[in-house]
């Protein structure tokens, strides 16, 4: 099995930071895209940044969130500053993950972890 697993949420007060991580686990033998997502409640999931060998960043987070990936550890991160109350929602990351050599590239996401920014 694959399982991806977020850790880092919290409450934080406006202008804040926060630092999220994803682990993959399992068999796996490579990893794509990886990626950020967030839903506030009421709304539609939206992308919030994903990284291949370059990043790519929804315009609401740019020069404020940093998205970076660890291959050995398979790892993909999201540094959040300057954190605003509309950043408030829960994140979830995603990967496209080949478990075998002979697989295709499957998409998996995390559980979510939430985000909260509030004074």
């Amino acid at each position: 099995q694959v399982q991806l697993v977020e850790s880092g949420g919290g409450l934080v007060q406006p202008g804040g930071s926060l630092r999220l991580s994803c682990a993959a686990s399992g068999s796996i033998s490579s990893i794509g895209l990886m990626g950020w997502y967030r839903q506030a409640p009421g709304k539609e999931r939206e992308l919030v940044a994903t990284i291949t060998s370059g990043a790519n960043y929804a315009d609401s987070v740019k020069g404020r969130f940093a998205i970076s990936r660890d291959n050995a550890k398979k790892t993909v991160d999201l540094q959040m500053n300057s954190l605003k109350p509309e950043d408030t929602a829960v994140y979830y990351c995603n990967a496209e993950i080949r478990r075998y050599y002979y697989d295709g590239y499957k998409l998996y996401w995390g559980q979510g972890t939430q985000v909260t920014v509030s004074s």
